[in-house]
């Protein structure tokens, strides 16, 4: 459905969007309205949609902005590649009330500078996720894999990730359930690990003496 200008011909409009602010919660319909119109002041080409479910600005046939009403908060956010570097697609994740949007100058000077990053087309470059340490190797498991050497090298030959999750299921069996005290015998955690890491490598059966946890 083609946006339609509204009755001054200066603001493009869908009607979906105004069902939708018009079925939104009492507090969200100024906060919908007011960063609508925001958006059409910044940036008057911009056009309006319906994008899962939700009001949606695009330029150049492309998205850009989107916005959502909840039960008790509002957000807003640029497209992927109307964020800036490192941004989150959603600057305002949570709007209860006007105290939680700059003015109305800042506001539009954002939507400013992310549709003159979506004219470069230039997809935003997000930052390296920061890598988790490396996992505590639970004492009986360090024990076992000491005694035998291939199984040890087989370990840390694993990606850290597979490692973190072998010794989290190997910790977790030494945790007593609330008023249960810890087994002496096979925890189904410890055998899940122990069969998983042997079923890689046979030389890693030397792991199953963790299913015998004091």
């Amino acid at each position: 459905m083609a946006p339609a200008a509204d009755a001054a011909g200066a603001m493009p409009t869908d009607p979906r969007v105004d069902a939708y602010i018009a079925a939104s919660a009492d507090f969200a319909r100024p906060l919908l309205a007011w960063m609508r119109a925001r958006v059409h002041a910044a940036v008057p080409e911009v056009d309006e949609a319906i994008k899962w479910s939700r009001p949606a600005f695009l330029l150049g046939g492309r998205p850009f902005a989107m916005m959502v009403a909840f039960k008790a908060h509002a957000s807003f956010g640029f497209w992927e590649h109307g964020a800036a570097a490192g941004e989150r697609v959603e600057q305002f994740d949570r709007i209860a009330g006007f105290a939680d949007l700059p003015d109305a100058a800042a506001f539009e000077a954002l939507v400013m500078a992310a549709a003159a990053r979506l004219a470069t087309g230039a997809r935003p470059r997000r930052p390296a996720p920061t890598p988790r340490p490396e996992a505590e190797v639970p004492p009986e498991l360090a024990a076992a894999l000491a005694g035998d050497p291939a199984a040890q090298a087989t370990f840390y030959a694993f990606p850290p990730s597979a490692r973190r999750d072998y010794c989290e299921w190997i910790g977790e069996a030494k945790r007593p359930r609330p008023g249960r005290a810890a087994s002496p015998k096979r925890s189904p955690n410890c055998a899940r690990a122990s069969a998983a890491i042997g079923s890689t490598n046979d030389a890693c059966r030397g792991l199953w003496k963790c299913y015998d946890i004091p």
